[in-house]
């Protein structure tokens, strides 16, 4: 049952603007602190997650190769003493 009271009916339209401005201030206010933070973190010099995995991967293989060179050369220093 609706109410045919010009009061409510002004007071339900104005809680409706304030609704949807209070929507739209927050859209605004998500959106200003995603481009400072772009901003700020803009600058820095970040890798990205396959550049990292990629370094990873090749220091891993790196430690491998030293390992492997390091029982060589004990190998080689047992055979000459």
């Amino acid at each position: 049952m609706q109410s045919q009271n010009p009061l409510i009916a002004d007071f339900v339209k104005l809680a409706n603007s304030a609704a949807g401005t209070l929507a739209g201030m927050t859209r605004e206010a998500r959106d200003a602190a995603r481009e400072r933070a772009k901003g700020t973190f803009g600058g820095m010099d970040f890798v990205s997650r396959e550049e990292f995995d990629a370094v990873k991967a090749m220091a891993s293989k790196a430690r491998e190769e030293a390992e492997d060179l390091k029982a060589r050369v004990a190998a080689l220093e047992a055979k000459l003493k």
